[in-house]
């Protein structure tokens, strides 16, 4: 499953940010600025970060202002992947004209992982672990360990037909009369998680149609994928090799 961790690391995220204020502003226009940054934003990522300082767009969901006192704002962010924190505390005092720094930043949830729901210590694993080596109870581990399935639940979902899983699972695309169901919306370049009709998961997909044109389609190229979780061997193969071959 490491296999789809850049799909979580590249999804959108949350923080809950601490911003300090080099002076006291009114409320209200800290509300007015803070607002000014929903939406589409230019960056320029900080002098210490780990990318090229080239400008930037990135997307800013929500901003909400949680408590103020004057010197410290606490700030509730959802935001596109790669969007600097520390630099958005910035703008916002270069517009206010007082100056502003980051103080704290926690994050609360990327992707589908949130803080709140199914969060444990790596002592939790540990003793997880040793009452299932000394005592043979799994209960802890299976609480703590979630499925695999479960870092896909918040992009859309194909499920593919049996015939199709080892096919795809040796390289093949996903064709349309391999598709049993899917989501509705997805566009044409839109990233996908393909499933089994039991659950299980096959791997990640870019989408080479959409879902109407798929849903009035009887046959075409579908679905591209991009990375295969899937060992090969626990689908029938339906596919004849050439003669001679193997």
């Amino acid at each position: 499953m490491t296999r789809v961790v850049g799909n979580i690391i590249h999804s959108d995220k949350e923080y809950i940010c601490v911003m300090q204020l080099h002076k006291p502003v009114d409320e209200e226009r800290l509300k007015e600025v803070i607002k000014e940054f929903e939406g589409v934003i230019y960056q320029r990522p900080p002098l210490r970060s780990s990318v090229k300082r080239a400008l930037r767009k990135k997307k800013v969901f929500k901003i909400d202002l949680l408590e103020y006192t004057g010197k410290y704002a606490l700030l509730h962010i959802w935001s596109e992947a790669g969007t600097y924190m520390r630099k958005i505390c910035w703008d916002i005092g270069l517009i206010l004209g007082v100056g502003a720094h980051m103080r704290e930043l926690r994050r609360i949830r990327t992707g589908p992982f949130r803080e709140d729901n199914g969060l444990v210590r790596m002592q939790d694993i540990a003793f997880a672990l040793i009452r299932y080596r000394e005592e043979g109870k799994e209960d802890l581990l299976r609480k703590y360990v979630l499925p695999g399935e479960y870092s896909v639940c918040h992009i859309p979902k194909v499920v593919v037909r049996d015939s199709a899983v080892e096919s795809i699972v040796h390289g093949a695309m996903l064709a349309v009369p391999g598709i049993a169901m899917l989501h509705e919306g997805i566009k044409k370049g839109d990233r996908v998680a393909l499933l089994t009709l039991k659950g299980e998961l096959i791997g990640l997909a870019r989408a080479e149609m959409s879902s109407d044109e798929i849903m009035a389609a009887e046959r075409g190229i579908a679905f591209k994928p991009t990375r295969v979780i899937m060992e090969p061997g626990f689908y029938p193969r339906m596919w004849k090799s050439k003669e001679g071959g193997s």
